[in-house]
């Protein structure tokens, strides 16, 4: 918990003068607070029981005057406070998305988009309170509590060892009751993480929910989630039900004796009037931050399990990132080699590639094939760095990837998914998404070659309509087509294609793969390969089975030597490529 608290205040430390404004305000508040019930005191035995009219009206314009200038100081460390805050959360919330940039894919394999965003929003706020009003408000309280018991001790030493007896069992449930709650918040942030997750899926699914017709299933999930995250809470309201009352009348409970032991000691004239009414204010001065004493454990408390949480992504190792002497890569020339390249996606578990080799010279065409799971996108992450293989190197122009810089390797290569991936804007700003330096006759150019235009100008805004979250206001081909511009755009030394024009229609298909061949023209090309016109205009075919590569060769030359690939081409390839209505006779190819 300790090493929590000092993390976040290295946070502070760049906000150091208007926080060091706040906390001279806060002492400011503590200091009128102190004065004005001794000068209260003498207001009534001097102004009020001893008749004089005019110390009465100074005592009061005084006190007047202190109350204004406590104001503006609770004004000053409010807005002060506040403006220190929003920075902490400000860099926070900067500082963890860029921790997400740079995670490498391994963590996202595992965790839960629902966890990641509770944590970048709910627990960001909450640590954003403890930079705010929290830290001040608990200094202030300690502050103003040791302030008013010297006081109180110098007033009427009696009075005040037996209005602060119950002190140290007040300090004791204090702790107790941080504690228990500590445990209890993480657990109910943990499950508002997992009910925003099951939300967040369940709204991406939604198609897939209503077409399986399964509302009512997600309905008691989510409820089943709600009814814990709703249980998880009530622990807390109820630790808080139990510790708070006990607070409040460890706090409450001296007031009333020195009602009783304080008038008694005015009629034996062992203190006056005006006393009696400065010690219970400064009494009252020290039960209210004693009374807030549960709720600001209780928010610290939760505060700091979010802080934690943060944190948490922070501290994660980045698996693949530049080594201190990573260099950056020149222009490429495109020769690709892979050496006895094995890797896992989890450690320990079979490998997904085992002692893959393989040489591409600069400008092939390279088409992989194999059955599901064989490892065809295991190469392509590779080839991109999203993970680092765990034997052997993966190289580029002679340059072992681990030793450049990511950077400058995904600056040159192009890659357009199965699934295209859009994001919320225009048509315009996605093809511009690599490169939003490009002139409006390259996104122009890119378009057309992408077969973008035609759709693009026929709808309300043109290039520039909404096409709302991942591109959901555009058919499946016309965001395939979008992605294809992206890539024509970025004009990259290696390209990566997979399966590229699965979601368009026969006519758009011959429309983008004249485009793309066009494309891969004189650029090293690597295509998951679902179509007859890849794998036989191919420079180079990768045959993989269980991670392993098995055949590699020209179209002919496999056809003649590998059995595995003679099935993939005659079982699968084969038939895509004929119509559906004759089943024998001469294929006809798809170009």
């Amino acid at each position: 918990m300790s090493g929590t608290f000092a993390r976040v205040l290295r946070y502070i430390r760049p906000y150091a003068v208007p926080e060091a404004s706040a906390y001279l305000c806060m002492l400011g508040m503590a200091g009128t607070g102190l004065v004005v019930p001794r000068l209260v005191g003498q207001v009534v035995d001097r102004g009020v029981i001893g008749g004089d009219q005019a110390f009465l009206l100074r005592g009061v314009l005084v006190v007047l005057l202190l109350s204004m200038l406590r104001g503006l100081m609770v004004f000053g460390q409010g807005r002060l406070s506040e403006a220190v805050a929003q920075g902490v959360a400000y860099d926070l919330r900067n500082e963890l998305y860029a921790k997400l940039q740079r995670l490498s894919f391994s963590y996202y394999d595992q965790a839960e988009t629902g966890q990641l965003l509770a944590r970048a929003t709910s627990d960001v706020e909450m640590v954003q309170r403890i930079a705010g009003r929290g830290l001040l408000m608990l200094l202030n309280a300690t502050i103003t509590a040791l302030g008013t018991a010297i006081i109180l001790c110098a007033v009427n030493l009696p009075l005040a060892a037996f209005s602060l007896a119950s002190m140290p069992a007040l300090v004791w449930v204090a702790q107790r009751y941080a504690r228990q709650m500590r445990p209890l918040s993480v657990a109910a942030q943990n499950q508002l993480a997992r009910l925003t997750g099951r939300l967040e899926q369940n709204l991406k699914g939604l198609a897939v929910v209503r077409g399986f017709a399964q509302e009512e299933r997600e309905i008691e999930r989510f409820e089943r989630e709600n009814a814990l995250l709703y249980e998880a809470n009530l622990k807390t309201v109820r630790l808080s039900a139990r510790r708070g009352p006990q607070l409040d009348l460890l706090a409450q409970w001296p007031v009333v004796l020195v009602i009783g032991f304080g008038g008694y000691l005015v009629i034996r004239g062992l203190l006056t009037v005006g006393e009696l009414v400065a010690f219970n204010a400064y009494l009252l001065n020290l039960v209210q931050p004693l009374r807030r004493l549960g709720w600001l454990v209780s928010t610290l408390s939760v505060s700091l399990a979010g802080a934690e949480r943060v944190f948490e992504i922070l501290d994660l190792p980045e698996e693949v990132q530049d080594a201190p002497d990573a260099i950056s890569l020149p222009q490429l020339r495109g020769d690709v080699a892979f050496e006895n390249v094995s890797f896992a996606y989890v450690r320990h578990a079979p490998p997904v590639l085992e002692n893959v080799s393989f040489f591409v010279p600069a400008g092939s065409i390279v088409a992989i094939v194999g059955p599901t799971g064989s490892g065809k996108s295991t190469i392509i992450n590779l080839l991109m760095r999203f993970y680092d293989p765990t034997a052997g190197r993966v190289l580029i122009d002679g340059y072992d990837l681990r030793k450049v810089k990511v950077e400058s390797l995904r600056r040159q290569i192009g890659i357009v998914l199965q699934e295209s991936v859009l994001f919320a804007g225009t048509i315009w700003e996605n093809i511009a998404f690599g490169r939003p330096d490009a002139t409006d006759e390259e996104i122009l150019a890119a378009a057309r070659l992408a077969a973008v235009d035609e759709f693009a100008r026929a709808l309300p805004q043109g290039y520039h309509t909404p096409i709302g979250e991942k591109g959901v206001m555009l058919s499946g081909g016309q965001r395939q087509r979008v992605a294809i511009a992206r890539a024509i755009l970025k004009n990259p030394a290696i390209l990566i294609l997979d399966d590229a024009t699965s979601s368009v229609d026969a006519e758009t298909e011959q429309l983008i793969q004249a485009a793309l061949w066009q494309l891969m023209r004189g650029r090293t090309s690597f295509v998951i390969a679902q179509r007859m016109s890849t794998v036989r205009r191919a420079d180079l075919v990768l045959v993989l089975e269980r991670g392993r590569l098995v055949g590699m060769g020209t179209h002919e030359e496999l056809l003649a030597s590998c059995g595995l690939y003679a099935d993939i081409f005659y079982g699968q390839l084969l038939p895509e490529a004929q119509p559906a209505r004759e089943p024998a006779g001469e294929p006809r190819w798809v170009s």
